[in-house]
């Protein structure tokens, strides 16, 4: 199963309720962060959300 590596890589300062809340369901608390989360669709539809702040790289598992 394939899995991606988020990066935050731009500040949740000013950013509105709903992005920051994104963000910290997909596990990212401070900017440059890493995290490998598991590609489903759940996890594509909060990157695509804040696709502004993070950055994704596949690995394979």
């Amino acid at each position: 199963m394939a899995k991606l590596e988020i990066t935050l890589v731009r500040s949740l300062i000013g950013r509105p309720k709903n992005q920051r809340t994104t963000v910290n369901t997909l596990g990212l608390r401070k900017t440059n962060q890493v995290v490998v989360q598991n590609d489903n669709a759940a996890i594509r539809g909060m990157v695509n959300q804040v696709k502004h702040l993070v950055s994704v790289k596949e690995i394979e598992a």
